[in-house]
């Protein structure tokens, strides 16, 4: 079994080579999902890919951002380059780059990114047909889950073992995205699960019976906790059942971490992984003592033991990285300088890394410690205890929080060298240079084909004809015929039966146990519009939720229905076999460049909708381009909803359902229980409405409205029908990142 390490610089590359680990993954520049850290350089990755063809050791390439159409010229030479080292497999989630790989550059190995969200054997059969060597699951998956996937499929399977976990399903969060263009599925995330929550007091709601105890003994008012902010996994104890279960790789996330951290849980593996069954338990303990020394947050098996787990967040906890040292007291100036005190819950040197964490904004700050005094005493290491005056950065929040709690991230460097070294970086450029000259004019021609600069009469002329009545405007407004199809998408089939504010051109419902049992309605009240209703599948399914999602789709197909729609890139594999269905795909199987789109075409899809975190640059460039050689699909795009911006599988007890939350900043949210998971959506929708002649232009074919996860009764149904007809009075809406820019 492979023991396989995150290195996000040469130093912790060393450590993890140092520690034990049989293999490393490192972030491809400006083409991975950590792109808050600094990028390497591609000779620094190649000085890597030498060092472990020469020691026996295989490196991986994590390429595994979404990537945006204006980025794609980029991502075309960066693959030149890691073809020409010859690694030992590319990390992707990007559909367009898997065409790329597929089309040009063959001798590349794919391994699907656990931002794909394989979490049934129905995905790995699909990615393998796809061409993926290898796939990294879904980090929601319990280890029975994992033993059956493994029996499942021959494909090669790794998972993720320790380190930073998300609330959200891998792939599915589009919080960051929402609250400001900062996507996650491209390393941007600004991480609002870590940030704490309240309840609105006077919305409904019914709370657990537990709640109101836990939070008068532990929150004091119990008005707001760390909800979302999940515990790190640490999976040392599921080893010898993931050996057993045929595992072939175990990842350790972290590539933002420090060396210390890298090399201390590389190390408490591969103590484990090596032990005997006899002294497994007596390694167990020693390996949790370098564990714990690394500086992590709180931490909990995860998913392994429980499909629920218990353990998976400490709502009362800020869920912060690092070793808590206290909380901050008084700051003064001295020598036009800043210092703190603070009463050690921990010991303390001089050039530890520190982060100080402010509430209730929730905003923190990262320094290198370069002063410390107990007393009047300039001292280079403080005991547990004592009181103490940190050098403090200027920091706008020391006036407006009101608490600021101090963690250490890092150690300080204790001078020690290794005995392992890298290539010569020179050299390796110098290498690599000759190496991708034999490559440099395929690459420039896949450049031109795929991602030439488009031509002035390429890029449409933007067209918004319609004039807005706002809240200040009094002036009438002529109903305005929309120039898009327009399709509507409902949680169930009931609503279809109410009275609609628009007749759409098609109706979207998903495939469920309550909608199944109305196809007979459905079918009476559609009558030879039938063919206009397509049903949706779902973005998350397991494994023992396959079988009756397959029956449910062949019985739909026996009675006349022939429209489906893929809330996941692999179900394709469900009609492998059929030959009169129409098949589309969701905004979650994310579309953010030309090159995916062709993919969906190739595939056999008829329509899909493109990412629904794009933006207007985006759109216009992709569809420009697609449309140059490509013309058999149609595009679309989700232009008014609620959209999930959590989808998780944990239902923990703190959770108050059907209640609003609010953030720091005063955004209002509400928790949503559904069929099979957990979703936080935002209380106002969003709305590209007034902008449907400009999406139009662009080239888009048709816009979904998404009512589901909406309360929408007769008041909302008419202001809806005043949207979509440029009448009445009403305030704007947000547009995600329609008007903004996607980074």
């Amino acid at each position: 079994m492979e023991l396989l390490a995150p290195a996000g610089n040469t130093e912790n590359f060393l450590a993890a080579m140092d520690a034990g680990a049989d293999a490393v993954y490192v972030g491809a520049p400006s083409l991975n999902a950590r792109n808050l850290a600094r990028d390497l350089r591609l000779e620094e990755i190649f000085s890597m890919v030498q060092y472990c063809r020469n020691n026996g050791k295989k490196i991986y390439i994590a390429a595994n951002s979404l990537i945006r159409e204006q980025d794609l010229s980029q991502a075309v030479e960066t693959l030149g380059y890691l073809d020409a080292m010859k690694t030992d497999g590319l990390i992707v989630q990007d559909l367009g780059l898997v065409r790329i790989v597929r089309e040009y550059f063959p001798g590349v190995p794919l391994h699907a990114s656990t931002l794909l969200s394989a979490n049934n054997s129905m995905a790995l059969q699909g990615f393998q047909t796809m061409g993926f060597e290898r796939v990294v699951l879904a980090r929601e998956l319990t280890l029975k889950e994992i033993e059956l996937l493994c029996q499942k499929s021959d494909v090669e399977i790794e998972v993720f073992v320790h380190g930073a976990m998300c609330f959200s399903y891998s792939g599915l969060c589009l919080f960051s995205s929402y609250l400001g263009g900062k996507s996650g599925l491209r390393g941007k995330c600004v991480q609002p699960c870590r940030r704490h929550y309240s309840w609105r007091s006077k919305q409904g709601g019914k709370p657990r019976s537990q709640i109101k105890q836990q939070q008068k003994s532990k929150a004091g008012t119990g008005k707001g906790q760390y909800l979302f902010s999940m515990n790190d996994l640490s999976a040392l104890e599921a080893v010898p059942a993931l050996i057993a279960a045929g595992v072939a790789s175990l990842k350790i996330e972290g590539r933002l971490r420090s060396a210390h951290y890298v090399s201390n849980i590389v190390k408490a593996y591969r103590m484990v992984l090596d032990a005997n069954v006899d002294n497994f338990s007596e390694t167990l303990a020693k390996a949790n003592i370098l564990s714990n020394r690394a500086m992590g947050r709180k931490s909990s098996s995860g998913y392994f033991f429980s499909p629920q787990p218990v353990a998976a967040i400490t709502p009362y906890h800020s869920g912060n990285m690092g070793d808590f040292l206290g909380r901050l007291g008084a700051i003064r100036t001295f020598e036009d300088r800043l210092y703190a005190k603070l009463s050690l819950k921990e010991e303390l040197s001089q050039g530890d890394r520190l982060r100080f964490h402010a509430e209730p904004s929730g905003e923190r700050l990262a320094f290198t410690l370069k002063e410390l005094r107990s007393g009047n005493d300039a001292v280079e290491m403080a005991p547990t205890g004592t009181k103490v005056q940190i050098l403090a950065p200027d920091w706008d929040l020391y006036k407006s929080s009101s608490k600021i709690d101090v963690y250490r991230v890092d150690v300080k460097k204790d001078g020690t060298r290794l005995t392992i070294a890298l290539p010569d970086i020179r050299q390796s450029r110098a290498k690599l240079d000759e190496l991708y000259s034999e490559k440099s004019a395929q690459v420039s021609q896949v450049m031109a084909d795929l991602a030439s600069p488009l031509a002035d009469d390429e890029i449409p002329e933007i067209k918004n004809p319609r004039v807005y009545v706002s809240k200040k405007t009094h002036k009438a407004v002529r109903k305005v015929k929309n120039p898009l199809d327009l399709w509507l998408r409902v949680d169930s089939a009931k609503s279809l039966f109410k009275g609609l504010p628009l007749n759409p051109a098609r109706y979207l419902i998903p495939v469920n146990k309550v909608n199944m049992s109305q196809t007979g309605q459905l079918k009476r009240f559609l009558g030879r519009r039938i063919r206009d209703l397509i049903w949706c599948l779902p973005p998350v399914l397991f494994e023992g939720e396959q079988g009756r999602l397959k029956k449910q789709i062949q019985l739909l197909i026996r009675s006349g229905f022939r429209n489906f729609q893929l809330g996941h890139i692999t179900q394709f594999i469900f009609f492998k076999n059929e030959q009169r269905v129409h098949l589309s795909s969701d905004y979650t199987v994310s579309l953010l460049n030309s090159q995916s789109v062709v993919l969906m075409e190739e595939g056999g899809l008829e329509s899909a909708q493109l990412s629904i975190e794009s933006d207007k640059k985006i759109l216009i460039e992709l569809i420009a381009r697609y449309r140059r050689y490509h013309s058999e699909l149609k595009l679309g795009l989700t232009v008014y909803g609620a959209p999930a911006l959590f989808t998780a599988r944990l239902d923990p007890e703190h959770f108050q359902y059907n209640k609003t939350l609010t953030s720091p900043k005063q955004e209002e949210f509400i928790l949503v229980k559904k069929e099979n998971v957990t979703a936080t959506i935002p209380v106002r929708p969003f709305s590209l409405l007034p902008y449907l002649f400009e999406l139009k232009s662009v080239g888009l074919d048709y816009a979904v409205i998404d009512l589901s996860n909406m309360n929408m009764g007769k008041k909302e149904m008419e202001e809806l029908s005043e949207r979509l007809s440029c009448s009445g009075k009403y305030s704007k809406l947000p547009t995600f990142n329609y008007l903004g820019t996607l980074e």
